[in-house]
């Protein structure tokens, strides 16, 4: 499905998914906040540290199949898929963007 993502959300995914973790976290402001299982991942240098981190655990891959824009954010529904129980799932990724790169993630 084709969806029409601000450019940093859709760069995050396709990078994402070609593994170029130099080229995601360039999706990112430097002064960025993560928020995913239960931890706040702070600034560019831990937020790369995550992502390298994640795919090694889970060796995933992330199809964005919806998204809506509310209150300033950007809630894209995705489905990963990958090597953990009960693979794939759908998750929501809130995005908040900043002069043109992600300044938030939230991964309820």
């Amino acid at each position: 499905m084709s969806l029409n993502l601000p450019e940093p959300i859709a760069a995050y995914f396709a990078d994402e998914n070609r593994h170029e973790m130099d080229a995601l976290a360039q999706c990112f402001a430097d002064d960025a906040v993560v928020r995913d299982e239960g931890r706040i991942i702070k600034g560019l240098p831990a937020i790369k540290e995550w992502k390298a981190e994640t795919k090694r655990k889970y060796q995933h891959t992330m199809e964005p199949l919806a998204s809506v824009e509310r209150d300033g954010k950007i809630d894209v529904t995705v489905r990963v898929s990958g090597k953990f129980p009960g693979s794939p799932i759908d998750l929501q990724f809130v995005f908040t963007l900043e002069g043109g790169k992600i300044s938030v993630l939230e991964i309820p």
